[in-house]
């Protein structure tokens, strides 16, 4: 199954999207969040059935979860990325947050901000949490997570590198997509074996296998909830792999009127074009 957040006549809803359409269940629950939840994904499923469908060209994509109770990132969590960054080997996973008003859906536009030009991409999977819990045993992490989705960790270098936090430079409005769907565990199959690649204007930039992340998801959800209580809607953002622009010889930094698209195996293809911060 696969499920979006979007607005349609200026109303914000969501749904299951089927091909080319998306039956809007906005009716149903008032929100993705509040029906993952609820554990009402299959009953939205039948309430779909006598929903009113919207042609996906229709609507504007939102971040898949718009309103998130947190957005965990995972830093430096492929060793083709810690060996380019320089980092050392570390024992825990690297954990920084994002805020849910820094994130943009599919299609929309990915702001460079006037404060620097040091804009890079980082494409990702991101995981939604589907069941609430604290101190989750890695053994049965899987089980708490709703679904996953593309996401592209637009980060501001240079405000990342201020100091050892990368809160700033990962924090500007406009800059984290998400999306476009939440495809559901079921249709994704086993992780390890799905491949993700990052493109700039059609160039491969980043190209990988999830089973090359040194902290797989399970232990990702194992330590973050170690720390902190798990909601439904929650995201954690699990790591990119080599090749980002900032250690590129020269630099591949984004600009305005280039394409970035994230694409993972199963999960789907995420599509936003740069612009300039106005």
């Amino acid at each position: 199954m696969k499920f979006a957040s979007f607005t349609h006549a200026g109303t914000a809803s969501w749904g299951l999207v089927t091909d080319d359409h998306v039956a809007d269940l906005g009716s149903f629950m008032p929100d993705l969040k509040s029906a993952i939840a609820a554990g009402k994904l299959d009953e939205a499923v039948a309430h779909a059935q006598s929903a009113p469908r919207l042609p996906l060209d229709a609507i504007a994509f939102l971040p898949v979860i718009p309103n998130p109770d947190k957005i965990l990132c995972v830093g430096l969590n492929y060793e083709t990325h810690r060996k380019e960054t320089g980092r050392s080997v570390v024992d825990h996973p690297t954990i920084f947050a994002r805020y849910a008003n820094s994130q943009i859906g599919h299609k929309a536009p990915m702001l460079r901000p006037r404060l620097s030009t040091d804009f890079d991409y980082e494409g990702e999977l991101a995981v939604i949490i589907g069941t609430g819990g604290r101190y989750i045993d890695a053994g049965d992490a899987l089980s708490y997570v709703a679904g996953y989705a593309c996401y592209n960790d637009g980060s501001v270098r240079d405000f990342q590198r201020h100091t050892h936090q990368f809160t700033p430079g990962k924090n500007f409005p406009d800059t984290g997509a998400f999306g476009p769907c939440l495809v559901t565990p079921d249709e994704v199959g086993p992780l390890s074996e799905q491949r993700l690649q990052t493109r700039v204007n059609g160039q491969v930039v980043q190209d990988a296998t999830l089973s090359q992340m040194i902290f797989d998801i399970p232990a990702q959800i194992a330590y973050c909830s170690s720390f902190t209580r798990l909601e439904p809607g929650d995201v954690i953002v699990s790591g990119t792999p080599g090749g980002v622009g900032s250690k590129r010889t020269p630099p591949l930094w984004l600009k305005a009127g280039d394409v970035v698209e994230v694409e993972i195996d199963h999960v789907g293809l995420l599509v936003n074009r740069v612009e300039d911060e106005a």
